[in-house]
């Protein structure tokens, strides 16, 4: 398959008042045409930062690095103006942002705020034309009664079905890729699993590709294709579903994978958690940024940055356990 994203050597910054901190530092990825990538991590650890990005949503005082490049469909639109991203935003890629209730305009009617997409890239047509799109998308999107929801106000809806009115301003023009930051925070289970079931017919209808951003593995078991791992700005381990659940060799991997709640452990077992925080990112370490909270770091962790090694042809990730010279000092591979 052909790539639809690629990242190189992405790096953002934001301005403060006690330095510059540094949200992403120099990530590189790529997703297919048709794929869903996962892309996790603590709270602060630069997920939603990466997705703004992609979107040309990074404002003062952030600042996307000289040398970052972001190409879709083998076009830098890095570099874009003003005029271009937003032509870009909603038509190639569109975004569902985490909260729902603040994301919409509480003064609007659901119908208008949906139309509103449409306008907003020149879509010549009636405004019947117009109202049978927006009715046919929230039927798409699980949503019964699609035509009273037309004249509705965000107030007025469950937090699933303002999701489902999130999802379908966001496919209403038939994006490329879909970003979706945290598409089930504050759902229950039960909803949960109803949006995500969703998004992956959607996907499989409209031939698109998805970016889902989360703190939570245990979502993207059923719907990701591909997990990259991220940790105070950095991409510490990318494989294949199959690959970091089942052989995680980062031992971040391995600590959010053990702090999933598991139906299959005793129930009076204590849930593991990760001790520690994430480091000052004004001033990141200038070893492993994970170094300070891993039960098997070693003095080199905490002096230089490990390289990126790779595990297979999908799987890759940086961590000194994986150098050969850890295996012949007696220290066994993560």
């Amino acid at each position: 398959m052909n790539n639809l994203l690629e990242m190189k050597h992405v790096a953002v910054n934001f301005a403060a008042y006690g330095g510059t901190v540094q949200a992403v530092r120099d990530i590189s990825f790529s997703i297919e045409e048709g794929q869903t990538v996962a892309l996790v991590g603590e709270s602060g650890c630069g997920k939603s930062i990466t997705a703004k990005t992609i979107m040309g949503l990074v404002k003062k005082p952030g600042k996307v690095m000289e040398g970052s490049q972001i190409i879709f469909e083998g076009t830098d639109i890095a570099k874009y103006s003003s005029k271009e991203w937003k032509k870009f935003r909603g038509k190639e890629c569109s975004m569902i942002f985490q909260d729902a209730l603040v994301s919409l305009n509480p003064t609007m009617k659901i119908g208008k705020q949906i139309m509103e997409s449409l306008d907003n890239h020149a879509v010549t047509t009636s405004k019947e034309e117009k109202k049978k799109k927006v009715i046919d998308m929230l039927k798409l999107t699980g949503i019964a009664d699609a035509e009273k929801c037309l004249e509705k106000y965000p107030h007025e809806l469950s937090g699933g079905m303002r999701q489902r009115i999130m999802i379908a301003i966001a496919l209403i023009s038939h994006p490329k890729l879909l970003i979706a930051d945290e598409p089930t925070t504050s759902l229950d289970v039960t909803i949960q699993a109803q949006i995500l079931a969703e998004m992956k017919a959607l996907q499989k209808k409209l031939k698109m590709a998805i970016l889902l951003i989360t703190h939570d593995l245990g979502i993207v078991a059923d719907v990701a294709d591909k997990i990259i791992v991220m940790y105070a700005g950095k991409i510490v381990e990318e494989g294949t579903v199959r690959e970091i659940f089942y052989h995680p060799v980062h031992p971040y991997t391995k600590a959010l994978l053990n702090s999933v709640p598991r139906l299959d452990r005793d129930g009076k077992e204590m849930l593991c958690t990760i001790e520690g925080n994430i480091p000052d990112m004004t001033n990141p370490p200038k070893g492993c940024a994970f170094c300070e909270r891993c039960p098997r770091a070693m003095n080199i962790c905490a002096q230089y940055m490990p390289e990126e090694k790779t595990v297979s042809s999908s799987h890759r990730a940086s961590c000194w356990m994986m150098d050969e010279r850890a295996a012949k000092g007696g220290v066994a591979h993560a």
